[in-house]
């Protein structure tokens, strides 16, 4: 049986009851531009190519003013196990470039002006805000958009729309915990292919259950 809660009930129990299962992420180190570039890298593949790549990349090239410097053919070969990664050298150097051009070095902590950023699209900047400078956004990436369609919490075709209907209904201090949370709770529970509903903390608000 469904329980009758209103939308703003159901992201509340939602993660109040993830919370219990998971712990929130956090990036070691919340420096914008490694956090940037570490989402950038995240784009369509795995945690662990991510984590690897970074950890690569960051370990040889310390910073914006080196990796902009960087041979591209070098950072493609550090980057590799990440996936697409001459498409993704390419952006994260053209990326730097305006950064250290345009902002001194320095991420901006604003969506209007991150969007304007080569192959950052609203996913990737509201990670840099949410992760990097703890500021209230929603990231929402597949594994979000699919949940929150799935259990009726909206009904969107993308995740752009997700993203606006989630902000309507999401309590704002929740907003920071919800991307991470639901995350988690795709990899593990409600999967994209035969979710496992009988482990389902929350399947008393869900359509799909």
């Amino acid at each position: 049986m469904v329980l009758e809660l209103t939308e703003t009930e159901k992201v509340i129990k939602i993660v109040d009851e993830l919370n219990k299962l998971y712990k929130i992420r956090e990036f070691v180190n919340k420096d914008p531009y490694k956090v940037l570039v570490r989402t950038i890298l995240s784009q369509r593949t795995r945690d662990e190519n991510t984590d690897q790549a970074t950890k690569n990349l960051f370990g040889k090239y310390k910073n914006i003013y080196e990796i902009v410097d960087a041979p591209t053919d070098d950072v493609e070969e550090l980057i590799r196990c990440s996936g697409f990664y001459r498409v993704k050298a390419a952006r994260i150097k053209e990326v730097s470039r305006i950064l250290i051009d345009q902002y001194g070095g320095e991420v901006p902590d604003n969506l209007k002006e991150l969007v304007e950023l080569p192959g950052v699209g609203r996913k990737t900047a509201n990670c840099v805000l949410v992760y990097a400078f703890e500021l209230p956004a929603i990231p929402v990436d597949t594994h979000v958009h699919r949940i929150s369609n799935r259990i009726g919490l909206v009904s969107t075709k993308t995740p752009e729309q997700t993203e606006v209907e989630l902000a309507k209904i999401a309590p704002k201090e929740l907003w920071i915990k919800l991307n991470d949370l639901m995350v988690q709770f795709g990899q593990t529970i409600c999967k994209p292919m035969s979710p496992q509903c009988e482990m389902c903390p929350i399947s008393d608000i869900c359509d799909y259950c």
